[in-house]
């Protein structure tokens, strides 16, 4: 009877905890700018394991995501791929001003899955290729930069023949890594795998005085703050030495 006992009360304790567990838990979906998918993931899986809380991860161009947070999708947080469009929901009365802040800074890349690249620098722009992917300036922020850095070296116009445009920064480097492109101004995180590694493929990265920087802002947004505390935990741990770890493993500046 001891035994029975003692088994009985193990099993009504798990099943407490289990109940205890699904309450306190808590899912939130989050819309995360293409370029940061990788390190997002990387950070939401540390985030469940401290916390039990889950995020979803809903990726897309920055202006698009921007334009589904307009149209009501259910995201509690964004992390875009600029600081302006972050601002520009907390002016019109999508996001929450004051949570606004800056997690990470971009860098661009040239970079090429042809073997035939073997050093890549701006004077290849002037040389014999087929295909140039970039973003689509208009929703992407890294397609602005590579814009900027186009027009900065005088090849804008030149390049035309050459322009093909992903609707993201995702795309973009699909297209490159598949061969569909022989060359593409990609997020420099692209580049590196989870551990750290830089992918096969050639390389220049782009001196950071051809383009603006590129700061990445996240926000809270609005329309979710009554039920606020996980996002805002969430939003807490990506300033935590376990975020900035993973971001700056990722190619990312940390602004200072």
């Amino acid at each position: 009877m001891r035994f029975i006992s003692d088994f009985t009360f193990i099993i009504i304790s798990l099943g407490i905890f289990g109940l205890l567990n699904n309450v306190y838990s808590d899912t939130i979906r989050i819309a995360v700018a293409s370029n940061f998918v990788n390190p997002a993931r990387h950070i939401a899986n540390k985030f469940r394991t401290t916390t039990g809380h889950n995020v979803i991860i809903s990726i897309g161009s920055t202006g698009k995501l921007y334009a589904q947070i307009k149209n009501g999708a259910p995201y509690a947080l964004f992390l875009a791929a600029d600081s302006t469009t972050p601002k520009k929901l907390a002016q019109e009365g999508y996001g929450v001003a004051k949570t606004r802040f800056t997690y990470a800074i971009g860098k661009l890349v040239l970079w090429s899955n042809n073997s035939k690249f073997t050093t890549l620098k701006s004077s290849i722009l002037r040389g014999s290729y087929g295909t140039l992917a970039i973003a689509n300036p208009k929703l992407a922020p890294y397609g602005l930069a590579a814009k900027e850095t186009l027009i900065r070296l005088g090849l804008w116009n030149r390049v035309q023949k050459h322009l093909v445009m992903g609707e993201n920064i995702g795309q973009t480097m699909q297209f490159a890594y598949t061969g569909n492109a022989d060359l593409a101004f990609v997020a420099y995180s692209q580049t590196i795998n989870r551990y750290g590694h830089t992918l096969p493929g050639t390389i220049w990265q782009v001196p950071q005085r051809f383009y603006r920087p590129i700061r990445q802002d996240a926000i809270l947004v609005k329309s979710h703050q009554q039920n606020n505390q996980t996002a805002l935990a969430f939003l807490q741990f990506l300033k935590s030495s376990q975020a900035i770890t993973i971001i700056t493993q990722y190619g990312y500046a940390i602004p200072l």
